[in-house]
């Protein structure tokens, strides 16, 4: 039997469509929440101040995984929209304190400077402390993009059709070992390759801002 056959691949890459399309949007959704959570977590008033620091504590002290089966005994919706709910929920937290640590490396004279010039709040922020701050944490935002990629596999647990959980259905019809390696193999290659051009362009970025 030929594992790699034509009608086992384009399954097996339906499920790899199937990961980038729950990465993106679950990255997409994970910096705009965590943004907010990182701005109301410095800048808010006390009462937020303390609601944001335990929603980023209790998603960053418990594993990925138990959120995933939570969300997906409780929510009611497409495997997409189950599978983006549950890493944006728990992929803002770590946002959050990526964006946070790139707020406060901002100079204070930055904040001074937007006031002198009559800028308010959300007009510093937006057009003079956020772009600075994400300049200085993309390196870290694309680290975290990576895991969330790696992380994705924990939905083949719930049988969401992403790339480990097609793999694994193909490998079900394997009778030889070599089969098997050459499955896993591919997967592999794949991950591998998505995940270190995801590096490649970081490493790109950092030439860039030494140079400049």
């Amino acid at each position: 039997m030929d594992i790699f056959n034509a009608t086992n691949l384009v399954y097996i890459m339906g499920g790899f469509v199937k990961t980038i399309q729950i990465s993106v949007l679950a990255i997409i959704f994970s910096i705009v929440l965590g943004t907010v959570l990182a701005l109301v977590k410095s800048y808010g008033p006390r009462p937020l101040r303390w609601l944001v620091s335990a929603y980023i504590e209790l998603f960053r002290c418990t594993p990925n995984l138990l959120w995933i089966l939570f969300i997906y005994f409780t929510v009611q919706g497409s495997d997409i929209l189950i599978s983006t709910l549950a890493f944006t929920l728990f992929t803002s937290a770590v946002m959050a304190e990526i964006v946070r640590g790139g707020l406060n490396a901002v100079p204070a004279g930055q904040f001074e400077a937007a006031r002198s010039q009559g800028f308010g709040f959300f007009g510093t922020m937006g057009y003079i402390i956020l772009p600075q701050t994400f300049r200085t944490i993309i390196p870290a935002l694309f680290s975290q993009c990576t895991t969330v990629i790696k992380d994705s596999s924990y939905l083949s647990g719930i049988n969401v059709a992403e790339f480990m959980y097609t793999t694994n259905v193909v490998m079900a019809h394997a009778v030889e070992l070599n089969q098997v390696l050459m499955l896993y193999g591919f997967v592999f290659l794949l991950y591998f390759a998505l995940n270190f051009g995801i590096s490649l362009l970081v490493r790109a970025y950092q030439r860039r801002v030494v140079a400049a």
